[in-house]
């Protein structure tokens, strides 16, 4: 089966929940499960839950049947989704632009002029979708 995952920030910002709403949107058009990943930074000393990010998406969005609620602790964002997206061989990842800006600077210090969605379809080898918050 087609796996989507989305990253997404706890508690949902507006560009979260734009992600997330096209996330859906794709996994539903796909018939496919939906991984919503959030992202817990050791340095920030939040202790975010599984279960505290699953209330908050179905706040917005409903009972989500299709539907994996993860939370995983790391250093950086960028290299904890990567292992994730890795990890679970998603088909499709959703990332809101805002985090393609996040990305380009990150990678900025290590190459010049990096193309982020080039850079992540070589690495995680599926279809990266960026979105546009509204």
């Amino acid at each position: 089966m087609t796996l989507v995952v989305v990253p997404v920030r706890y508690p949902l910002s507006r560009h979260s929940k734009a992600t997330l709403s096209e996330a859906i949107r794709i996994a539903d058009d796909r018939d496919a499960d939906l991984t919503v990943l959030h992202v817990d930074l050791y340095q920030e000393g939040h202790e975010v839950t599984r279960t505290d990010l699953k209330r908050a998406v179905e706040r917005e969005f409903g009972r989500l049947s299709n539907a994996r609620y993860v939370v995983r602790r790391g250093f950086l964002v960028e290299e904890t989704i990567l292992d994730e997206v890795a990890a679970e061989n998603a088909d499709v990842v959703v990332i809101g632009s805002k985090q393609v800006s996040r990305w380009r600077r990150t990678f900025n210090r290590f190459l010049d002029d990096p193309d982020v969605d080039t850079f992540l379809r070589e690495k995680l080898d599926c279809e990266v979708v960026t979105v546009q918050a509204a």
